[in-house]
C-alpha cells in the first residue's frame, strides 16, 4: 500500500503517515527498521504493509516507495 509520510522523529524512528485516503497512521520503531530505512523526510512517498483491521490495524514495514 502506497502512503506519504507525514511525521517522523529520528530519535524513537516513529512517526505517522498519510494514507491516500488522507488517515493518518501511526508507526513503530520495528516498522522502520524492517524497511532498512536510516531517514525519512516529511513528504517522501513510501511503502507501508499493514496487518490487522479496523483500530487494531499497524504498520508493519515503512520503506520508500520505488516506481
Amino acid at each position: 500500500m502506497q502512503a506519504t509520510a507525514y511525521t517522523y522523529d529520528p530519535d524513537s524512528r516513529t512517526g505517522q503517515v498519510l494514507l491516500d485516503d488522507g488517515t493518518p497512521v501511526p508507526f513503530d520503531a520495528a516498522a522502520f527498521d524492517a524497511g532498512g530505512l536510516r531517514l525519512l523526510r516529511p513528504g517522501q512517498r513510501v511503502r507501508v504493509e499493514m496487518e490487522g483491521e479496523g483500530e487494531g490495524r499497524r504498520i508493519t514495514l515503512v520503506t520508500l516507495h520505488t516506481f
